[in-house]
């Protein structure tokens, strides 16, 4: 059996989507743990209404996204967890896909599976991957399935290999990393797929199983979240180099990091020492011809700069 778990907080109108997509898998050996997570839209209601003896909903204040997680580890029964976000949803053979990777490499804590990006209009865009080791390029062109041994090092140059809710993983591996990280609003899930990479194996399937609603943009170029200041998440990275400095790409990943604070930072007003900052930070762990230009848009005064970055 797997436990599968969703975070819920006012996704009234999207929920029932998220669950009826696990429903409806081909693998039907799971129970399904919704954590409410103090929604005040009615979202528990449109949850109590779907008749699945296999569907348990549990309440708590809200506390963020990771503290509902991790509520949803401590009430999964199965030996193996599974993640959705309400307002995303799987493809029917997620769940099997990720039991196949399981009976093919019995030895892994993680098995992950690749996604899609689907914006308002209905638009399903691939994720890109670039790094692949050559062992899993060729097992990869033979049947989508490979051990993905290089986490760190394709993690720096694509898109995230998998997020939230493309991935099971053992709970006892879970557990032992502290669950998602509590108290922080930006990265979480990074930061928990990291510490999982640098502890244990990865099994990998490329053929998208899941599709993460990406919902409206903001305006211009200007992002919807700020860095957190003290940035919780760089100094967990820094703390698994410490715990792991032999890990293959891992300076890189860290310096990705900050190039993605570095990039936040230029679309944001009177945050150009910040950008400056990250970029320091960034080189100080590896290299990247792309901060040079970022440095020289730091200067440039706002207006004029995201002129050139929304044109680009």
């Amino acid at each position: 059996m797997i436990s599968v778990v969703i975070p819920l907080y006012n996704k009234v109108s999207t929920v029932e989507r998220a669950i009826l997509s696990v429903l409806t898998q081909t693998v039907q050996d799971f129970e399904l743990i919704v954590v409410n997570n103090g929604s005040t839209d009615g979202s528990e209601k449109v949850v109590e209404n779907i008749n699945d003896v296999r569907i348990k909903l549990v309440h708590q204040n809200n506390q963020g996204v990771s503290m509902a997680r991790n509520r949803g580890i401590e009430e999964a029964s199965s030996e193996w967890v599974a993640f959705l976000d309400a307002d995303d949803e799987w493809q029917p053979t997620f769940l099997e896909t990720v039991v196949q990777l399981r009976e093919m490499f019995p030895d892994c804590d993680v098995y992950a599976t690749a996604y899609q990006r689907c914006d308002n209009s209905g638009n399903l865009k691939k994720i890109k991957l670039q790094g692949l080791s050559a062992e899993a390029q060729e097992a990869g062109q033979k049947k989508d399935i490979f051990l993905l041994e290089n986490y760190f090092e394709v993690a720096a140059q694509s898109d995230p290999p998998f997020c939230s809710i493309s991935v099971m993983v053992r709970k006892e591996a879970l557990m032992t990393i502290g669950g998602f990280p509590e108290g922080v609003h930006q990265g979480e899930d990074l930061l928990t797929w990291a510490r999982l990479a640098a502890n244990g194996k990865i099994a990998y399937s490329l053929k998208p199983q899941s599709i993460f609603h990406t919902g409206e943009t903001s305006s211009m170029g200007i992002p919807k979240r700020i860095p957190a200041a003290d940035d919780p998440v760089g100094k967990g990275l820094e703390k698994i180099y410490n715990q792991h400095p032999e890990t293959r790409g891992l300076k890189q990943y860290i310096a990705h990091w900050h190039k993605m604070r570095a990039s936040i930072y230029l679309r944001l007003p009177d945050c150009s020492r910040q950008c400056r900052n990250e970029i320091r930070a960034a080189r100080h762990w590896h290299r990247n011809k792309r901060l040079i230009y970022y440095q020289i848009l730091s200067y440039i005064p706002y207006r004029f700069r995201m002129n050139i970055i929304n044109h680009i």
